[in-house]
């Protein structure tokens, strides 16, 4: 059986590596006042951040269409038997439901949709996985039950400079956001049951960093093969200084460096930093 991996735009897999693995992916829209742009079709990260920074008004987003994922879906229906469309956390968002949706209006291909619970490079790790599967030969129920070991593992915490952002996005309570103001605090943000909750109130960035290189440190003394990447808002020189200081100190963990593309930094904005990690 040939099996089709899709993916959203909010996983930032880079071009070259969907490419390698032949990961389809279906961009969200970034939109300012009545220009709407695919992200990773239409806008890169440094626009996006360049428009932000211009812009009399915060930029907002949209899901794919249905009819968007439907024609993907036929599309692939023309030479693959199933296809696995992994998408970014139910609750953050409408595209998981909408592949669901598509999946019952397509004929010819067995479609499997699959809600990562999370987004960015851990959602991505998720793809690039089940697309090494897929390339084996590996049958849509063994790489949905990888799927679901891996989300058992993963694990992910992400700060922002400015809480209002999710709070305006609807993301995060109205009251988090204003004690977060007040306080010049740095929380740390999680995913539960994929809602967007805090983990921790942290006083200073330098503070929320290490705590989180606490918490990977935690599973790396395990001893388990872990792989990990950092993932930042428009601060690639601090995401390339964080990756060589955990180089250091947990040398058997795997790292990259992704980012936080348009449409998530919409809601997390600029100078965000996260770390998400998992099993290999």
């Amino acid at each position: 059986m040939r099996t089709a991996i899709v993916t959203d735009s909010t996983a930032y897999i880079p071009k070259e590596v969907r490419e390698k693995y032949s990961i389809y992916m279906i961009p969200l829209n970034v939109i300012f006042g009545q220009e709407e742009y695919r992200e990773e079709v239409d806008i890169t990260a440094d626009v996006f951040f360049e428009k932000m920074r211009m812009a009399d008004e915060l930029p907002t987003s949209s899901q794919p269409s249905i009819g968007q994922f439907v024609e993907l879906f036929e599309q692939l229906a023309k030479d693959y038997d199933a296809v696995i469309s992994i998408h970014l956390s139910k609750k953050i968002s409408g595209t998981y439901q909408g592949a669901v949706t598509a999946s019952g209006m397509v004929e010819g291909i067995k479609v499997y949709p699959y809600n990562s619970g999370w987004s960015c490079m851990a959602q991505g790790f998720y793809a690039i996985d089940a697309a090494k599967m897929a390339l084996a030969g590996k049958e849509p129920e063994d790489i949905l039950a990888r799927l679901d070991e891996l989300k058992a593992s993963t694990k992910a915490y992400f700060m922002v400079d400015d809480l209002t952002h999710l709070q305006r996005g609807g993301r995060l309570s109205g009251s988090q956001a204003v004690i977060g103001s007040l306080l010049k605090i740095k929380p740390l943000l999680t995913f539960v049951d994929d809602e967007i909750v805090p983990f921790e109130k942290i006083r200073t960035q330098k503070k929320a960093l290490n705590r989180i290189f606490d918490l990977l440190g935690e599973d790396a003394a395990k001893g388990l093969p872990l792989k990990s990447s950092i993932i930042h808002a428009n601060r690639e020189e601090q995401a390339l200084e964080i990756k060589d200081e955990l180089e250091k100190r947990f040398p058997t963990v795997d790292f990259s460096i992704s980012y936080f593309g348009p449409v998530i930094a919409t809601h997390l904005g600029e100078g965000a930093i996260g770390i998400a990690w998992m099993l290999k």
